[in-house]
């Protein structure tokens, strides 16, 4: 085979070559469709402190317009105590909002969460019955003989944050009732049961059967809301989903129209 031959061989050769890898380089490496990040999907189940009840009705609706893939179950409201100790007793929970960092705390110590954020702040406020009929104008009034008064049990976060506005304003107060959570608070107050109850801002806000008013050092005692997806959590995307919607800006809206306070 003459040199000149084995020439042509070679450059043919090397042609080759390079339009095989040409070609290679040109083929896509993956469908584009296949590499955006999908929206959650699955069942979500939440527990959260009865005072956000009104707000995350709306929040889960609103939610489930934007990822209509997950179905939000009814959430499941009470005092956060009594959710803290069905989480940790083994209540199949996805997200956790707490009305305190103290419950929310106990549910992190268990094991259960990690970095809990919080997403509102909210203050106390005396109710009374509409009309105000025992005439409760201050704290002080709450310790007058024959008052009748509704607080949360200590162990509830309406009820710690009570017992320090009392204590701060120098007022002892001895209950008719101490209840589980505030909505059962405020229900008594509204049925006339109490002369007044210390709830929340937020609890008041668009009720005709109460009035309210606001105690003197009412701002200094502040109720922190975290929330969390838990751990373990089966539809771990739909619950960081819904973490992080309450903490953007449709859920803080939705928050603040409710009377909650920014973190």
């Amino acid at each position: 085979m003459t040199a000149r031959r084995l020439s042509l061989i070679g450059v043919a050769a090397a042609g080759a070559l390079l339009l095989a890898g040409c070609a290679r380089a040109a083929a896509p490496t993956s469908d584009p469709s296949t590499s955006a990040t999908a929206e959650p999907t699955g069942t979500l189940t939440i527990s959260a402190a009865a005072s956000l009840s009104a707000a995350f009705d709306e929040i889960a609706q609103s939610f489930h317009e934007q990822y209509p893939g997950v179905q939000v179950l009814p959430i499941s409201y009470d005092g956060s105590s009594t959710l803290a100790t069905q989480i940790i007793g083994g209540a199949p929970v996805d997200v956790f909002a707490s009305a305190d960092e103290n419950n929310m705390n106990k549910v992190v110590d268990a094991g259960l969460a990690q970095d809990p954020q919080v997403f509102a702040t909210n203050t106390l406020v005396i109710a009374v019955p509409a009309g105000n009929p025992a005439g409760i104008e201050s704290l002080a009034d709450l310790a007058k003989p024959g008052a009748t008064v509704v607080l949360c049990a200590p162990e509830v976060p309406c009820g710690a944050a009570s017992q320090k506005l009392l204590s701060a304003a120098g007022v002892s107060v001895t209950p008719v009732s101490q209840e589980q959570n505030v909505t059962a608070v405020l229900t008594k107050v509204a049925a006339g049961e109490a002369d007044a109850g210390l709830v929340y801002a937020t609890d008041v806000k668009g009720r005709d059967d109460v009035d309210s008013l606001t105690p003197e050092g009412a701002g200094s005692v502040v109720n922190r809301y975290p929330i969390v997806a838990l751990t373990d959590a089966p539809d771990a995307a739909a619950a960081a989903a819904f973490v992080a919607y309450v903490r953007d800006e449709r859920g803080q809206q939705i928050l603040a129209a409710h009377g909650f306070g920014a973190p």
